[in-house]
C-alpha cells in the first residue's frame, strides 16, 4: 500500500472533510437466529450465482440475503417483499435497534489479514466537493434497482467500504484501539474462515475524537460505487435535511490496515471462445496455456508486467492474449484521458476488444461480472460463453486517477476484505 500521499489525502483547510455521525444500528438478536454467521452474507454484488443465493437462503430463515436480494417476478414485488420482511423481523424481535446512537468499530481477521475500521452514517457531499472519490463508472440499471430497494425499505442494508490515509496516533485510531480492548457486542466466524467482531462507541467524547480526526480527510470508494450513486440520488429526491442526507459506510485507514486489490472478471454470455479468438485475428498475440487455472493466472500475471494481457476460457482450455496492436489501441481508446487510464487493462478490454473487435453490447444479458476466477470459468463452460480473466490493477493507480477526477471502467477492481452484510443495518426511520 502506498502511504506517501498524506497531503493529497487531506482536504483543504477551508473545505469540509468526512463527517461521520453516530446512528442507532439495527442488529440481529442472537437468541432469535441459529447463529450470527448463518444470517450474514457477502455484499449483494458478490452473491451472483443462483446456487450461492440458494445456499444463503437455506442457511437460516432470517439470512440477510432475503433483504438485499429478495426473489420475486418483478423488481417492484421484490422490493416490497424486502420491506415487508424487514418490518416483520422488527415486529418479531429478530432485528432490534441498539438503545443509543453509536459509531461501530468493526474488525475482520482471517487469511493473514487484519482489518479494522469505523462504521457510521456519513454525511453525503456533492461529487464536486471531492470528499468522497469514486474511481469506477456505474451501471444505471443497477443504481435504479438499489435506489428502489432503499426507498421501499427506508434502510441502508449494507455499508460501503471507504478508505482514507490516516496519521499515526490520530483520533480514529485511538478510539479503535481502546474499543478492541473491551468486550465486543458480537463475535462470529463466517464460512470463509474470517472472524468478525463489533463494538459500539457510545461515549460522546470518543465519538467526537473519531469524527474530528476524520474531518481532515477525503476517502476513496473501495467497494460500493453503485450504492454511493444510490445514496446521492436519494439525497436529491429528499431536499429537506434529514436521514437521507447520510449513508451507511465502513471507513478503513489503509495506512494502518492495507486492503487487498483483486480483479473483477467478465463473462461474455453470448460469445463462444472460438468466435472470440477468430475475431481477434492479428490484433493480439494469442497463445494457449496448458495446465490448471493457477498456472494460467500466473502466466497472465507475467504477461501484464509487460503490457495489456487477458486470459480467455470457456472451451476447456486457456488462451492468453497479449501484445495488442498499437494501431488498434490508437484508433479505439480515447486520447483525452491520462496515460494511466489509457493503458488500464479494463480500458483496453472495453474500448478495444468488447466494442470494436467483439462487438459485445454493454448490456447485463451480454456481460456478467464475477469476482471469482474459477466461477467465471465454470459458468463460461456451462453456458458456452467466454470468460475474460483480468489481472488486478495496483491500488496507487486507482487512488491517483480518482484524485484527478478520472473514473475507471466499471467493475475494474475488487478491494477486500469486504465487510460482511448483516452485522449492523441502518434504519432511516430511527434517525
Amino acid at each position: 500500500m502506498n502511504t506517501s500521499g498524506h497531503a493529497a489525502d487531506d482536504v483543504r483547510a477551508d473545505a469540509a472533510g468526512l463527517r461521520l455521525t453516530p446512528f442507532r444500528g439495527l442488529r440481529y438478536v442472537p437468541e432469535r437466529v441459529g447463529s450470527l454467521a448463518a444470517v450474514t452474507s457477502p455484499p449483494y454484488d458478490v452473491v451472483v450465482r443462483p446456487d450461492g443465493l440458494i445456499h444463503l437462503e437455506s442457511a437460516d430463515p432470517y439470512n440477510i440475503v432475503r433483504l438485499i436480494l429478495p426473489q420475486a417476478l418483478t423488481a417492484g414485488i421484490r422490493h416490497r417483499k424486502a420491506a415487508v420482511t424487514l418490518d416483520r423481523w422488527l415486529a418479531d424481535g429478530v432485528l432490534a435497534p441498539d438503545p443509543a446512537p453509536a459509531l461501530y468499530v468493526y474488525e475482520q481477521r482471517g487469511d493473514g489479514v487484519l482489518q479494522r475500521g469505523l462504521i457510521g452514517a456519513l454525511e453525503l457531499s456533492p461529487p464536486e466537493a471531492g470528499v468522497v472519490l469514486p474511481h469506477e463508472d456505474v451501471m444505471p440499471h443497477v443504481v435504479e434497482d438499489r435506489a428502489d430497494l432503499m426507498r421501499t425499505t427506508a434502510a441502508n442494508l449494507e455499508p460501503l467500504l471507504l478508505t482514507y490515509v490516516g496519521e499515526e496516533g490520530a483520533g480514529p485510531d485511538e478510539v479503535i484501539e481502546r474499543a478492541v480492548r473491551r468486550e465486543p457486542l458480537l463475535c462470529t466466524t463466517t464460512e470463509d474462515g474470517f472472524r468478525h467482531r463489533l463494538w459500539a462507541v457510545t461515549d460522546p467524547a470518543e465519538q467526537a475524537a473519531a469524527t474530528t480526526g476524520l474531518g481532515r480527510h477525503q476517502a476513496l470508494i473501495a467497494d460500493g460505487h453503485h450504492r454511493w450513486a444510490t445514496y446521492l440520488r436519494l439525497r436529491e429526491e429528499h431536499a429537506s435535511p434529514g436521514p437521507w442526507n447520510y449513508g451507511l459506510v465502513l471507513l478503513v485507514d489503509t495506512a494502518r490496515y492495507p486492503l487487498r486489490v483483486r480483479a473483477i472478471h467478465r463473462l461474455l454470455n453470448r460469445l463462444p471462445v472460438a468466435a472470440a479468438l477468430a475475431a481477434v485475428g492479428g490484433s493480439f498475440r494469442v497463445r494457449r496455456i496448458d495446465g490448471p487455472l493457477p498456472v494460467a493466472l500466473e502466466a497472465l500475471a507475467t504477461a501484464t508486467a509487460g503490457g495489456n494481457a487477458f486470459l480467455l476460457a470457456g472451451d476447456g482450455r486457456f488462451h492468453l492474449l497479449d501484445r495488442p496492436d498499437p494501431a488498434l489501441l490508437e484508433r479505439t481508446i480515447r486520447a483525452d484521458r491520462p496515460g494511466a487510464w489509457r493503458t488500464l487493462d479494463a480500458t483496453v478490454l472495453h474500448s478495444a476488444l468488447l466494442e470494436h473487435v467483439w462487438h459485445v453490447p454493454d448490456a447485463p444479458e451480454d456481460i456478467s461480472y464475477l469476482h471469482d476466477a474459477g466461477a467465471a470459468v465454470a459458468q463460461a463452460e456451462r453456458r458456452g460463453g467466454t470468460a475474460v480473466l483480468l489481472h488486478p490493477v495496483r491500488e496507487e493507480v486507482v487512488r491517483d486517477l480518482a484524485r484527478q477526477g478520472v473514473t475507471m471502467p466499471r467493475k475494474s477492481t475488487s478491494f477486500g476484505p469486504k465487510p460482511a452484510t448483516g452485522l449492523v443495518l441502518r434504519s432511516l426511520a430511527l434517525d
